[in-house]
């Protein structure tokens, strides 16, 4: 975990940056991206020279010539700020335009680089924060590194409309946890955004499948070709593809992907898992979306077109949860209500978790709702498991202060949570009886924080999946006093009030 020191050091930088002139947070992460990278080719050339040492070969695949060796981190890092900038400016960028690096989604997406650090004294401080943490390898402070990233993208959500990149980590762990990805998933978030979903899917993976990363197949799977992310912004795609390799993950596929404009047919039956928050704030023009979304939902709202495209990615048998409006719930368009007979009579809906009203505050206090659902061509609803998540350990105003320790979500959570706490965070409550929807959930009472509707009540009902239009209410009766007592008291108080005034009118006198 990211210590309080470490935390102002990067808290120091920032406000550096802000200082300097740079005030988007999405620039500042990003030109510490930039920095990261260099880093890291730092690290792979160190290894190579290693190796070739150890052999008594030549080095193979350099990175760095004699003509670009001043170019590498460890010779400019320690250069005076001034000299410092010129090489990173002048030398560095230019050149890391061109390479092909390790041949990683990290290097294609480094080719457009701008280097915008307007000051040597701004670049001195950046390049000291990472050597304090970039340099050593252990898993502890590979952990590290993946923490201050983590850190750093959390800014994002307080950057007002750049809030929408980012998803509250909390959430994420729900729903990774929730599907349990497994070593032989392929997993993918068609509007990945900085990779939050998929970098807690490769943390799970990690901790519960230890022994089956053994395996060099298995291995060579995790790096390469287990997890996908597509975003039509070139940032976040930079932005994305560090937070895969800051957290172990060596050659994730993050790439540029118009998802609804473009043809899904060659990622079509894919992908085993999908874990998404795609946008949900617009709507496009039929011209610009992909017909084959079209013929499954004739629509232009985002949030439609997401969920026919991800039952077309899907292979069968695959398992989506994704995050929706409210509306998508109960909206009485055609659309929606094609959308969820679709889900519900040509798939398997699984569940509905209804998340709170603040859950994305500041930036939006818009009403969500997570869908878990398998792609299975032939039915299989027979009942929706739904719960309502009313508390998720945070404030729910637009401070969203945390109201207890932190915890990660997982196998297993990372503290116990007493029941004393659970009106404070449901979450692992959704997990718990997630795990017993089968059986002991069936039975409870509509009434209660979760339970579950047949299939034909939802048919019934249109297939809205509102959890309002199926939960009971039970109101409390309350005695009242009557009319002409409370009447009777109001006189007595209007006495003693009188009696009060005169009394006060005779001192005076």
């Amino acid at each position: 975990m990211i210590t309080g020191d470490l935390k102002s050091k990067i808290d120091r930088v920032w406000d550096a940056f802000w200082s300097g002139g740079i005030s988007n947070p999405l620039e500042v992460i990003e030109q510490i991206t930039y920095l990261m990278f260099i880093r890291r080719l730092e690290d792979i050339q160190t290894a190579k020279e290693r190796k070739a040492a150890r052999t008594g070969r030549p080095i193979e695949g350099p990175l760095y010539t004699p003509d670009t060796e001043h170019l590498r981190w460890s010779r400019f890092s320690n250069a005076a700020p001034d000299t410092m900038l010129a090489v990173v400016r002048d030398g560095v960028f230019p050149w890391l335009r061109e390479l092909g690096g390790d041949d990683s989604t990290y290097s294609h997406h480094m080719r457009d680089a701008r280097f915008t650090i307007p000051t040597a004294n701004l670049l001195a401080k950046v390049v000291e924060m990472l050597n304090d943490i970039l340099s050593p390898t252990s898993v502890a402070e590979r952990d590290t590194r993946g923490d201050l990233y983590e850190y750093m993208l959390s800014k994002i959500a307080t950057a007002g409309q750049n809030g929408q990149f980012r998803t509250p980590r909390h959430i994420i762990q729900l729903m990774v946890a929730m599907m349990a990805p497994g070593p032989n998933d392929e997993i993918c978030d068609p509007a990945c955004g900085t990779a939050g979903f998929l970098v807690e899917s490769a943390a799970y993976v990690s901790q519960t499948h230890q022994e089956a990363l053994l395996d060099v197949a298995q291995r060579r799977h995790f790096n390469q070709s287990m997890f996908h992310g597509f975003d039509f912004d070139r940032t976040m795609l930079r932005i994305g593809s560090m937070n895969m390799l800051l957290h172990e993950v060596e050659q994730p596929d993050i790439r540029y992907r118009e998802s609804l404009a473009q043809s899904a047919s060659p990622e079509a039956d894919r992908y085993s898992l999908i874990l998404a928050n795609p946008p949900f704030a617009g709507s496009l023009d039929y011209e610009t979306t992909a017909k084959e979304l079209l013929s499954v939902v004739k629509t232009r709202k985002t949030e439609l077109l997401f969920l026919a495209l991800f039952l077309r990615l899907l292979k069968p048998g695959g398992r989506a949860a994704v995050i929706v409006p409210d509306g998508v719930l109960f909206g009485s368009s055609k659309a929606h209500k094609d959308l969820r007979r679709l889900l519900i009579e040509g798939h398997k809906l699984d569940a509905v978790v209804k998340l709170p009203g603040g859950v994305f505050k500041p930036y939006t206090g818009v009403s969500t709702a997570i869908l878990f659902f398998t792609r299975t061509d032939s039915g299989g609803t027979d009942d929706v498991w739904f719960y309502e998540l009313t508390a998720d350990g945070w404030s729910l105003d637009d401070k969203r202060a945390p109201l207890l320790p932190e915890m990660k979500l997982g196998p297993v959570p990372s503290i116990p949570l007493d029941e004393a706490d659970h009106d404070k965070n449901n979450l692992p409550d959704v997990l718990m009886r997630w795990g017993r929807r089968i059986g002991g959930e069936r039975k409870r009472a509509r009434t209660e924080q979760s339970f579950c509707v047949p299939k034909d009540e939802i048919v019934a009902q249109e297939y809205d999946l509102s959890l309002g239009r199926y939960k009971e209410v039970v109101y409390e009766e309350e005695d009242h006093k009557a009319p002409q007592d409370i009447l009777d008291e109001l006189e007595m108080i209007e006495s003693d009030i009188q009696q009060g005034i005169s009394e006060l009118k005779g001192l005076l006198n």
